[in-house]
């Protein structure tokens, strides 16, 4: 076994602390990592305080891990020590369901293991996180990060990078679409970086005029403010996508008003109360309200090599793992521009 550290959790009404727990010793095809970073996302707070419900602890919440590989299993041929790789939401899946084998891992049909919060497929081990100082990983489920990439940054990439890469890539966002993206927070400010990158005309929507110039500064070729009606009038029947990333309560018929006929409203935010949607909203011009999960493995590792080719990267805040319960209070004031990566040297 490998003795690691890290925070953890030990309920739903605990502060994260430090923990001492144990790795598996790397199997045929294992990969040994040694954390350098992990990113903070919203779903953490969600599951760490069981707001989710059938949360395990004590819990090591992350799933936004970059770092260097430390030792490899016999079996393992993709990577080397020294390398750097990226691990996401998730550590394993059935892979032998028709989703798994068409590279869709994250709706595997028998249950994928996420990286925290879950249980390795024996049906007993719970699996740990990124907030500690290392992680073992199958083979498969590593990611090869580019060098020339900011480490750091990228970290959020895992998360909130694959989970706007992917419907954009699906529903084959690009030149001369107009696209939409509600909310400028930590997903929505990377799927405007990435809308852009693909050549949509790039729209924001957020309630918060103090959002316009941030908005503008990551691509967005206009911005408008949600609240004002008589603007969102003018622009009905005019987008070819939108894609919503705010997991608060909001109005989303607003924004399917907004769709032309055959287009499509995706849904990655994940509120806590369900959205009311009027039949009619959809019925009068065959309107498509759909919603999307993070992203496979092929398509992650896509999606890191379009962002090396492109210069992408999240804007992030690093701080120490010591500062990790201030943050989530920090998260659920919006308070931080856009994501939080923790260094985990802070580890000691």
């Amino acid at each position: 076994m490998i003795l690691a550290k890290g925070y953890a959790t030990l309920g739903p009404k605990n502060p994260l602390g430090p923990f001492q727990f144990e790795r598996r010793s790397p199997r045929e095809n294992d990969v040994v990592i040694d954390v350098a970073y992990c990113g903070v996302c919203h779903s953490d707070i969600h599951q760490a305080r069981d707001e989710w419900g059938g949360s395990i602890y004590p819990m090591v919440p992350g799933h936004e891990i970059v770092g260097t590989v430390s030792k490899v299993g016999n079996g393992v041929s993709y990577f080397n020590v020294g390398d750097l790789v990226g691990v996401g939401c998730l550590v394993d899946s059935c892979r032998e369901c028709t989703s798994c084998h068409e590279g869709h891992e994250q709706y595997c049909q028998n249950g994928m293991v996420g990286t925290y919060n879950s249980v390795e497929r024996d049906g007993h081990t719970p699996t740990y996180g990124g907030y500690a100082n290392k992680i073992v990983v199958r083979e498969e489920f590593v990611l090869k990060i580019d060098p020339k990439l900011n480490l750091a940054a990228t970290a959020p990439l895992l998360c909130a990078g694959i989970t706007t890469y992917s419907p954009l890539r699906h529903w084959k966002v690009g030149a001369g679409q107009k696209v939409g993206i509600v909310g400028l927070g930590g997903l929505g400010h990377m799927a405007v970086k990435f809308s852009k990158a693909l050549g949509a005309e790039t729209v924001v929507f957020t309630t918060s005029e103090s959002k316009r110039k941030d908005a503008e500064r990551l691509g967005a070729h206009q911005v408008i403010l949600s609240t004002q009606s008589e603007q969102m009038g003018t622009l009905a029947n005019s987008f070819d996508f939108i894609l919503d990333t705010v997991s608060a309560p909001h109005d989303i018929n607003q924004y399917l008003s907004l769709l032309k006929r055959d287009a499509s409203m995706v849904l990655v935010g994940v509120p806590t109360q369900p959205l009311a949607v009027a039949s009619t909203s959809l019925i009068l011009s065959r309107k498509n309200l759909s919603g999307s999960l993070i992203g496979g493995i092929k398509e992650t590792q896509e999606m890191l090599d379009f962002c090396a080719k492109h210069g992408i990267v999240s804007d992030i805040e690093i701080i120490p793992i010591q500062k990790i319960n201030e943050a989530y209070e920090r998260v659920l004031r919006s308070d931080v521009k856009y994501r939080f990566v923790i260094d985990m040297k802070s580890l000691g």
